[in-house]
């Protein structure tokens, strides 16, 4: 934005040199519409309400009722993902007052549906996760306890 600004000026600094009456006159008119188009325009994206994840105050803001999970798990992005695949309105604060941090997902209380099924499937996908884990740690114990194969060295030999 601020850069849009500097041009703008440096640009009406280069045309300065040749500025007559009518040139002002026409200079500020077309900038009063394209401040009123742009005034038009913000006010238009103001009247939108934001879907999928926002702040609490948004939330909130939008008078539907809001509910909330607790969820301990460190790795929220998956909970993200799945919750933007089912069209969830959410935010997501974290609360930093217990030792390993909890995070508070508040949802609007028409979503309660959707929100059950992402949950669902996301602890679905946690609980897969911890069966693959001991599966993964067998294969590290098997392949630390492997004996380490020589590699021939490359040095020519006289």
């Amino acid at each position: 934005m601020q850069e849009e600004v500097e041009q703008r000026t440096l640009a009406l600094v280069m045309n300065g040199t040749k500025l007559t009456g009518r040139m002002l006159k026409a200079a500020l008119t077309k900038y009063l519409a394209y401040v009123k188009e742009h005034k038009r325009e913000s006010q238009a994206t103001a009247d939108v309400i934001p879907h999928g994840k926002q702040t609490v105050q948004e939330l909130i803001g939008q008078n539907q009722g809001v509910s909330n999970i607790e969820i301990n798990d460190p790795s929220i992005r998956a909970f993200e993902r799945i919750a933007r695949k089912y069209g969830v309105d959410y935010a997501i604060k974290k609360d930093r007052s217990s030792t390993p941090p909890k995070y508070l997902v508040f949802f609007k209380g028409r979503d309660a549906d959707a929100l059950t099924a992402a949950f669902t499937e996301y602890t679905s996908k946690k609980v897969k996760q911890a069966e693959r884990q001991p599966l993964l740690q067998r294969f590290k114990i098997r392949a630390r306890d492997q004996p380490q194969r020589k590699t021939p060295s490359r040095e020519a030999e006289r």
